[in-house]
């Protein structure tokens, strides 16, 4: 009862942030919404209405937390298409049935969401994603352009319309038309975009670019009509056309071309666009939650279908969640979904109390807002970053661009998908590696009991957009308030996609102060040294040691601070290990990551144990401690999982008299009874009773530490260091003979 009226008290005391966030998206909305409807070629009003249906119905039935839905950048392309072609060049009829082609393909979403289809951006490769997003931005540029110098007659696809460009600037220049007021404002406009946020005044910085751009601009209309009493000098084709009475002039969807071959294009066209901008804007706008909350993203997929379809019905365009608009509420305050609400509540005050006023922005001044935004989409800055994480990362970027510039969205991410797994085969070298694995489980999963506990997930085979969402799934189930490895020592071949969404993993873990760390990939060589690169166990030995992983860069760091050495790789065999009886009946095949300050050494180790199909590879973490003075041999160990080999060499249970509760808790094996209740000493024990378990080993020279038969983290690897030095340290205490090791 008291968490009730605590929730119920922060949900009103949260109000008025979201009032001011809703307030704040409605600026930018506003133009957004007329802007990108007048580049679809729909009625501007069309865009509105989107916005507020949206508004209204995500915010009461959806599963994400601070977003904001209306209409995307990346359908603009689309609509401009369907519209245009559906009904031969009759833009009216053409609205009409691409108003039914977004009902149907709200339903679908709904459909999606009902069979949990969230995880349908997680079969998209990354850069082919990257790729489809410039390719929209392209389109969304090529078509504004010429709209921002006062031309709105230019038609043509987009390789026309970018050739065209330098024929509208330079018309622009030399032509004497009746349009060039409005092109100096759509130039100004643009203008505004770019230079907004270098402006530092932070009364300026109150209202939105986009908000700035229709102030000014209606602003100019009344300073022609009241101080200068003059016509205002841009044509009305040139200016936003809204209906008188907005309610009595609305458009409903005609489904006379229900079964058409294009009209079916632009359905399933219109579901992947939407379902895949809006799915990775959530996962993005997660990332800048305050209370870092996971959306639910199937209930969101249903809610976002609901409202395309009401949208539509109403002739307004679909509905998606939009990256830019959400992180503006994010940034303003915003709390929970009431944001999106009041963002949708502000624009039905604004269109009834300002119709009047939004008929006086010059269609220039909004294409410059969307010249802008396709630029930025486009960026040359997003081509470098693409090609810093691989040469092959631009590949596929630049084949999805061009094949849905040239063709179409469906065409283009298809070609995207395909040039991955193309790629993927010839980095490998085998495309039976991927079909034989790809519906194997390759992902495990489980809670390790200890002292910590943590959840403990090993891939193997591989790990790429083919079968992520299998290790997705196991980390969504994980709760954000416990520790997490993720081991692909088993995994030969992890791609770009997987390394980005890890990325996104670990920052949401440990922006709530939880330990996530990938290991495992320590031999996975890479061709650049980006965090994302795409990363295989057959790259060749020096793209691995020059490559070091972020684990490898740690240990490395680790080592300099404590002034230790520090080695990735071992060429000469690593001798002292197989005196251990532990390594009796293994084979050593590779050590790596060598940390040593002459005393102790601690490494990753390789080995195999088992023959044939019973062979096994393991990969673990030891230390191993040098000491001065003769040691008994034994064994120390709490599970007791190697008592039925060290009954085979001849080793006993030994029980240390006086210490019932350590005889309980750990396995003491050795063949000298009396020298081994001699050297476990009171205070020995006591160290052992007082620390976290591990198996240690003793030869007359050394003993050999380790806690799991798996590679251990950063986390662990500085217990296990501690552990190691205090360890030695009691030993030493001891016997006086023995030369105290030097402070690391």
């Amino acid at each position: 009862m008291v968490k009730k009226q605590t929730q119920i008290q922060s949900f009103v005391s949260s109000i008025p942030k979201n009032i001011f966030a809703g307030f704040v998206v409605s600026l930018i909305a506003l133009p957004l919404g007329l802007g990108l409807a007048i580049a679809s070629e729909a009625p501007p009003i069309a865009g509105v209405i989107s916005s507020v249906v949206g508004g209204i119905l995500v915010a009461v039935l959806g599963g994400s937390n601070i977003t904001i839905t209306g209409p995307g950048n990346g359908l603009v392309v689309v609509l401009l298409s369907a519209i245009t072609t559906l009904a031969a060049g009759d833009l009216q009829q053409g609205y009409l049935y691409t108003l039914a082609a977004i009902v149907i393909s709200g339903g679908l979403m709904l459909v999606l969401g009902f069979l949990r289809m969230g995880i349908l951006s997680d079969f998209f490769p990354s850069s082919a994603i990257q790729g489809m997003l410039a390719a929209i931005g392209i389109g969304i540029f090529a078509k504004q352009f010429h709209v921002m110098f006062g031309y709105v007659n230019i038609q043509g696809n987009t390789v026309d319309l970018l050739l065209e460009a330098p024929y509208t600037v330079y018309n622009f220049l030399l032509d004497d038309h009746s349009n060039f007021i409005a092109g100096i404002e759509g130039i100004l406009s643009l203008l505004v975009m770019i230079y907004y946020s270098k402006i530092r005044n932070r009364y300026f910085q109150l209202i939105p670019a986009p908000m700035w751009i229709v102030v000014f601009a209606v602003g100019y209309s009344y300073y022609y009509e009241l101080v200068l009493q003059q016509p205002y000098p841009i044509s009305k084709e040139l200016l936003i056309n809204i209906p008188d009475k907005v309610l009595s002039n609305l458009a409903f969807p005609d489904f006379s071309i229900l079964f058409q071959g294009n009209f079916i294009n632009v359905v399933i066209s219109i579901t992947l666009i939407s379902s895949i901008e809006s799915l990775l804007s959530i996962k993005a706008v997660d990332k800048l939650d305050p209370l870092k909350r996971r959306s639910n993203v199937n209930r969101d997929l249903k809610a976002l279908g609901i409202a395309s379809s009401i949208s539509g019905l109403l002739g307004g365009l679909n509905v998606v969640t939009v990256i830019a608009r959400s992180s503006v509420s994010a940034n303003n305050g915003a709390t929970n979904r009431l944001a999106n609400f009041f963002h949708a509540s502000f624009l039905v005050l604004f269109v009834i109390l300002f119709q009047e006023q939004l008929t006086k922005i010059p269609l220039p001044a909004l294409a410059a807002i969307l010249v802008y935004t396709g630029f930025k989409l486009a960026s040359p800055k997003n081509i470098s970053k693409i090609f810093s994480i691989g040469k092959e990362q631009l590949l596929i970027f630049l084949t999805t661009l061009l094949v849905t510039i040239f063709t179409n969205l469906i065409s283009g991410i298809l070609a995207g998908i395909a040039i991955t797994f193309v790629i993927h085969t010839i980095l490998k070298k085998s495309i039976g590696f991927f079909i034989r694995n790809i519906f194997k489980p390759n992902v495990l999963m489980y809670k390790e009991a200890d002292e910590k506990e943590n959840y403990y997930i090993s891939v193997v085979n591989f790990c790429s957009f083919l079968n992520y969402s299998k290790l997705k799934s196991k980390l969504d189930q994980i709760p954000e308030h416990e520790d997490v490895i993720v081991d692909f020592s088993r995994c030969s071949f992890v791609d770009h996609t997987v390394m980005e969404n890890l990325h996104n993993y670990i920052q949401t873990f440990i922006s709530k102060g939880v330990y996530f760390e990938v290991i495992g990939l320590d031999l996975h060589g890479a061709h650049t040294n980006h965090p994302f690169a795409l990363r295989r166990i057959s790259a060749t030995k020096r793209m691995a040691s020059r490559n070091l992983t972020k684990r490898q860069k740690s240990l490395r760091s680790i080592a300099q601070d404590f002034n230790w050495s520090y080695k990735p790789l071992r060429k000469q065999p690593f001798q002292i290990l197989t005196e251990f009886g532990y390594f009796k009946t293994k084979n050593i095949s590779k050590v790596k990551n060598i940390m040593t300050n002459g005393e102790c050494t601690l490494f990753d180790v390789i080995y195999t144990e088992g023959e044939f199909i019973a062979k096994q590879v393991i990969r673990s973490t030891m230390i191993h401690v040098k000491l001065d003075k003769s040691l008994p041999l034994f064994t120390l160990d709490r599970d007791g999982l190697f008592e039925f080999f060290y009954h085979l060499v001849g080793y006993n249970v030994i029980t240390i008299q006086g210490h019932p509760d350590f005889s309980k808790r750990f396995f003491l094996y050795g063949n000298d009874q009396k020298e081994i209740e001699t050297f476990f000493t009171d205070e020995l024990v006591l160290f052992f009773e007082s620390n976290t378990y591990y198996h240690i080993e003793s030869t007359d020279k050394g003993l050999l530490i380790f806690h799991k038969e798996r590679l251990a983290s950063v986390k662990e690897i500085k217990a296990m260091s501690d552990f190691a030095l205090r360890l030695r340290k009691t030993i030493v205490r001891k016997n006086e003979k023995i030369k105290p090791m030097q402070v690391c």
